[in-house]
């Protein structure tokens, strides 16, 4: 298990702008990845309801659970490693593994044994060094629907927010609303 505080910045796309900052910095398609978000909630959507989201993802041949929490600064982000059969009995059974996440959930005063499996979101990203941070192309579909996303990490929050806007200026890209993936995914999943 590891924790770690993510700071990052978020701005959606059009697939010019996409298309823009993709030919800018060179980036060829054996520079992207393709990863797996798979997402888990209650029927009554507990975690979300405590501003916090739980996914298993898929990187190549790795498989780690991720539970968000807010934090002061960031999000507070704890990861499990899993097998690829804990992952596939998760997505098929809704059964998750057990250890240090299952306790900082119940921590929360959320049945682990109510989580189940909502669906997957696919990112295509690219990612690369930008100003003492990484800058993250994303394409990710999920639902029928498509979406382009940039998103900026980096350790220091006031440097982070100046620099990436910064960059959207230089792109002449509008800072817009941007909710995060798992927002995105439910927003989608029940739409109308």
């Amino acid at each position: 298990m590891s924790q770690n505080i993510e700071i990052e910045f978020k701005n959606m796309l059009t697939l010019d702008e996409y298309s823009r900052i993709k030919s800018t910095f060179l980036l060829k398609e054996e520079q992207f990845f393709i990863q797996e978000n798979h997402y888990f909630d209650t029927p009554a959507f507990s975690l979300k309801d405590k501003e916090s989201a739980l996914r298993i993802r898929k990187k190549g041949n790795r498989f780690e659970m991720t539970l968000k929490q807010p934090a002061s600064i960031g999000l507070l982000e704890t990861n499990q490693e899993v097998t690829e059969r804990e992952a596939n009995d998760a997505i098929a059974s809704g059964k998750l593994p057990a250890g240090e996440i299952s306790s900082l959930i119940e921590a929360l005063e959320i049945s682990y044994s109510e989580l189940e499996y909502f669906g997957t979101l696919t990112t295509k990203r690219a990612e690369f060094p930008y100003e003492n941070g990484l800058m993250v192309l994303d394409y990710s579909t999920y639902f029928h629907k498509e979406d382009y996303e940039l998103e900026y990490e980096v350790n220091d929050y006031e440097t982070g927010k100046n620099t990436f806007a910064i960059f959207l200026k230089k792109f002449d890209i509008p800072e817009r609303k941007t909710e995060n993936k798992i927002r995105r995914f439910f927003g989608q999943k029940y739409k109308g």
